[in-house]
C-alpha cells in the first residue's frame, strides 16, 4: 500500500521522499491561508518518465478535509495540478453529496470538472443523472441530457428500479452554494410517460420551502363544473409564508383564496380566506319569501387559529370561523361542518390549579335554523384549585364558574356558581377500593325573554334565581384477578350510592343539560345530566361490573350496569332517556382487540322491561394500515317526544375500505347512509335506506409520489350545493412543490 500527500507546498518535493511517507502518518498541519492538502492511498503507484505524472491504481482513496474520492485509477499531473479519476468512482463533496461516475476530472482542490455518465445523489435525498457535465467558472455544475428525481433508484431488495417521477431537461445547472437546481427545457415524466412541460423550472435541492408555483389540482363537481386550481407559494421569511390560490370553474366565476402562516417566539397562528361571486339560494331560518330565488352575490369564508405561550403557565388560544352564507363551504367542498365555532381562551395551568377566561360564538349553517337563537358566550370564566386537607386526608377541589349567554333573537341567561368537592380514596385490607365523596354547590341565575324559548321545559323562571346543591356518595370497587383461557382476567364488581336533596331544577334555565341519556360513560357519574344546569336529585344505587381478559395478542373488556332510584319523587327526566323510571335501563359496552388486526366496540342500552334495544351502536375495523375494512352502525330507538329536538331517534350506517395491491397501489371507498324512517324523522323524503354520500377511488403512494383519483357522489341538495358527482385528481411530488 502506497500513501502520498498532495499539497501546493509539496509539489517540488522529490517523489521518493513523498512515497516514503507511511499510510498511517498524520497529515502535516496546514498553515493559515494555505490550501488544505490532499492525502491519497492506493495499492500501487507508478511514475511517468518525465517524473511529472503520478498514476495510482487499485483501491485508490483521495481525502481532503470532508471530501473523499474512491476510484480504480487516479492520475495526477504535477505541472497542471489536474487529477483524472476513472473506474467505479464514488466522490463525496464537502456538502455530503455523492457523485457516481466512471470518469471525472478534478482540480487540486478536489473540485469536479468534466464528467461523463454521472449520477449525483444529493445529501437530502434527490438524485441528478446526466450524460455529461462540466464545472462552470463560478463553480456551478452544468449537466447535459440530465434528469432529476426525488425518488430512490433502488428497491428494498437492493435492485435498481425506475423512479416514479423525474424531470428531464436539455441542461441542468446545479448551484451547490445556493443548493438550487435550474432547468432548461424541463419535462415532467410520471412512470416514464411525459406529463407536463415545465418551462423555467427551478427548485431547491434540499427540499426546503421557497417561493414558486405548486402543482395544480383538477376537479369536476356538479355544482361548479370542471375546476383547475393552482397555488403560488410565497416564502416571506423562515418563520412565515403566504399561499395564494386561484381556482377557475366552467360552471361558476373564478375564486381566489389565501393562507398566511407565521411562527413567533412564543407561538404560531394562521389565517385562511376565500372569495368569489356566485348564485346563492337562501336556506336560512326566519321569513324567506322565495327559498329558490337565486342571488348573485359576493361569497366567502374566513378562518384563523393560533396559540401563544405567554409564560410557563399562561397561554392564549383562539380560533375564528365565519362563512358568508350557509351553503358556501359545502358547494366549494371546503368543509361539511354545519356549525362554525369561534373562541378565544386565556388559560393558566399548574400542578394544582386551572384558570380560564374565554368567549365563544357559533354560526349555524343548518337549513332552517335561526341564527338569532344561537347564543354568544361572553364571558365564560372557570377557576379550579386542588387542595390536600391536612387532617382529614383525601383531595379537596374548589371551583368557581360564570357564564353569560346572549341571543340576538332569543333568551338571555347568566349563571355563576361556586363548588367544593372532597374525595377520599382508600384501599381496604381485602382489596376493595372505596371512594367517599362530599359536594356542596351554590348557584345564581338570571334570565330574560324566557318566552322566546320554544320548549317550555328549558325556559326556567325569568329574573334572578338561586339554588343550593349538596351531594354525598360512596363508590366501591373490588378487583378480582385470576387466570382464564390461557391469559389473565380481572373481574371488578362495582356499586355506588348517591344522595342529593330535591333541587329547584325547573326554576333554572336549561342551557347545557339538554342532551341527556343513560350510557356506559355516565353510568357511575354523580350527575347523569351533561353540563351544570340540571341536577339528578334523589337517592339512588348504581351497580355493575367490569370484566377484562388479557392474553397474548388478545384483549377483551366489557362493562354492564344499571341504577335504581330509592326515592319515590317524580323525576324531570323525559321518557326514553333510560332514567325516567325508578329502575333504569341496562347499559353496557364491549371492546375486543386482536393485535393490530381486529378492533371491535359495541355499546348498547336495553329497555328494563322488554329488553328491547334502545341504543345499538358498534364500530368494527379489520386489517392493517394498508388494507382494511371499517363499518359503523348506530340505532337510537328512544321514542322521546319530538319537542326534545336534541334527543331525536335516528339510524345510520358508515362504511369504508381500502385494498392495497402491487406494493404501492390501492383502491378505496366509503359511504354514509341514513336508515331513519319517517316515523322517527318526519323531515325525511324517503323511508328507510337513503345514501347521503359515497366515495370511490384509487391511489398510488411511495417515497416520493402521491397520486389519487376520487369519485364522490352527494345525494342531498342544500340550496346551491347541489347533489351530484365530484371527480378529483390529486398529485404531489416530493421536492417539486406539494399542496
Amino acid at each position: 500500500m502506497a500513501a502520498l500527500i498532495l499539497a501546493p507546498s509539496l509539489l517540488a518535493t522529490p517523489l521518493a521522499r513523498a512515497q516514503a511517507l507511511p499510510a498511517a502518518a498524520p497529515a502535516p498541519a496546514t498553515q493559515a491561508g494555505q490550501p488544505s492538502e490532499i492525502r491519497f492511498q492506493s495499492d500501487r503507484v507508478t511514475y511517468a518518465s518525465d517524473a511529472e505524472t503520478v498514476t495510482a491504481t487499485g483501491n485508490v482513496i483521495l481525502r481532503r478535509e470532508e471530501q473523499t474520492v474512491r476510484a480504480d485509477v487516479v492520475t495526477w499531473n504535477r505541472k497542471t495540478g489536474l487529477i483524472e479519476a476513472s473506474g467505479n468512482i464514488r466522490f463525496v463533496d464537502d456538502t455530503g453529496n455523492i457523485l457516481y461516475t466512471d470518469k471525472v476530472e478534478l482540480t487540486d482542490a478536489l473540485k469536479a470538472g468534466a464528467i461523463e455518465d454521472m449520477l449525483l445523489v444529493l445529501r437530502q435525498g434527490g438524485r441528478l443523472a446526466a450524460r455529461s457535465g462540466q464545472r462552470a467558472a463560478n463553480g456551478d455544475l452544468v449537466l447535459r441530457d440530465a434528469a432529476f428525481s426525488g425518488c430512490s433508484v433502488e428497491g428494498e431488495d437492493g435492485c435498481a428500479k425506475r423512479p416514479s417521477w423525474e424531470v428531464t431537461a436539455v441542461a441542468v445547472t446545479y448551484d451547490a452554494k445556493a443548493q438550487r437546481v435550474h432547468y432548461k427545457g424541463a419535462l415532467l415524466r410520471v412512470f416514464g410517460l411525459p406529463l407536463l412541460p415545465l418551462p423555467g423550472l427551478a427548485h431547491t435541492s434540499d427540499f426546503r420551502a421557497e417561493s414558486g408555483l405548486l402543482i395544480p389540482d383538477f376537479r369536476f363537481s356538479a355544482a361548479n363544473g370542471a375546476e383547475i386550481s393552482d397555488t403560488y407559494y410565497w416564502r416571506l421569511a423562515n418563520n412565515k409564508d403566504l399561499a395564494l390560490t386561484g381556482s377557475v370553474f366552467t360552471g361558476a366565476l373564478p375564486m381566489i383564496s389565501g393562507r398566511y402562516r407565521q411562527l413567533t417566539d412564543n407561538g404560531a397562528f394562521q389565517a385562511t380566506a376565500y372569495l368569489t361571486r356566485s348564485a346563492r339560494i337562501n336556506v336560512g331560518g326566519g321569513n324567506v319569501t322565495d327559498a329558490n330565488a337565486q342571488q348573485q352575490v359576493f361569497r366567502g369564508y374566513f378562518e384563523t387559529n393560533g396559540r401563544f405561550q405567554l409564560g410557563e403557565n399562561w397561554s392564549l388560544t383562539g380560533y375564528g370561523r365565519y362563512a358568508s352564507d350557509r351553503t358556501f363551504l359545502r358547494r366549494y367542498d371546503i368543509s361539511r361542518d354545519d356549525r362554525l365555532r369561534s373562541t378565544v381562551n386565556l388559560e393558566r395551568i399548574d400542578a394544582n390549579s386551572y384558570f380560564s377566561l374565554a368567549g365563544w360564538a357559533v354560526q349555524t349553517l343548518r337549513s332552517g335554523d335561526r341564527q338569532g337563537l344561537v347564543p354568544i358566550a361572553l364571558p365564560a370564566f372557570e377557576y379550579r384549585r386542588r387542595i390536600a386537607p391536612p387532617r382529614i386526608g383525601g383531595m379537596l377541589e374548589l371551583q368557581i364558574n360564570s357564564l353569560a349567554l346572549t341571543r340576538p333573537g332569543g333568551q338571555d341567561t347568566q349563571r355563576a356558581f361556586a363548588k367544593a368537592q372532597w374525595d377520599l380514596r382508600t384501599i381496604t385490607g381485602m382489596g376493595q377500593e372505596i371512594t367517599f365523596t362530599a359536594l356542596a354547590r351554590g348557584d345564581v341565575y338570571h334570565a330574560r325573554q324566557n318566552e322566546l324559548t320554544t320548549n317550555a321545559f328549558y325556559r326556567g323562571i325569568p329574573g334572578w334565581q338561586g339554588r343550593g346543591i349538596a351531594t354525598a356518595a360512596v363508590d366501591i370497587k373490588w378487583p378480582l384477578i385470576g387466570g382464564a383461557f390461557g391469559g389473565t382476567q380481572v373481574f371488578t364488581p362495582r356499586v355506588q350510592f348517591v344522595a342529593i336533596p330535591k333541587i329547584r331544577n325547573l326554576a333554572i334555565p336549561n342551557e347545557d343539560s339538554r342532551s341527556v341519556e343513560l350510557e356506559d360513560s355516565n353510568l357511575f357519574s354523580l350527575n347523569r345530566f351533561p353540563g351544570y344546569d340540571r341536577i339528578e336529585d334523589g337517592a339512588r344505587v348504581t351497580y355493575g361490573a367490569d370484566w377484562q381478559l388479557t392474553r397474548p395478542g388478545w384483549r377483551v373488556m366489557t362493562t354492564i350496569g344499571q341504577s335504581y332510584r330509592l326515592s319515590t319523587q317524580k323525576t324531570l327526566l323525559p321518557d326514553g332517556t333510560g332514567l325516567s323510571s325508578r329502575a333504569s335501563d341496562i347499559v353496557g359496552r364491549t371492546d375486543l382487540r386482536f393485535r393490530d388486526v381486529v378492533q371491535f366496540t359495541h355499546r348498547f342500552r336495553l329497555d328494563k322491561d322488554s329488553l328491547k334495544l334502545r341504543r345499538n351502536e358498534f364500530d368494527a375495523t379489520i386489517g392493517n394500515h394498508r388494507t382494511y375494512a371499517e363499518i359503523g352502525y348506530l340505532r337510537l330507538n328512544r321514542d322521546i317526544p319530538a319537542t326534545f329536538e336534541d334527543l331525536r331517534d335516528r339510524e345510520e350506517v358508515r362504511f369504508s375500505a381500502r385494498v392495497a395491491f402491487a406494493r404501492n397501489w390501492s383502491v378505496f371507498g366509503s359511504g354514509v347512509a341514513n336508515l331513519t324512517n319517517r316515523i322517527d324523522d318526519p323531515t325525511k323524503t324517503k323511508d328507510g335506506f337513503q345514501l347521503l354520500r359515497h366515495r370511490l377511488g384509487f391511489a398510488y403512494a411511495d417515497d416520493c409520489l402521491d397520486l389519487a383519483l376520487t369519485w364522490r357522489r352527494d345525494y342531498i341538495t342544500t340550496g346551491d350545493a347541489t347533489r351530484g358527482n365530484t371527480i378529483q385528481f390529486n398529485i404531489a411530488f416530493k421536492g417539486l412543490g406539494v399542496r
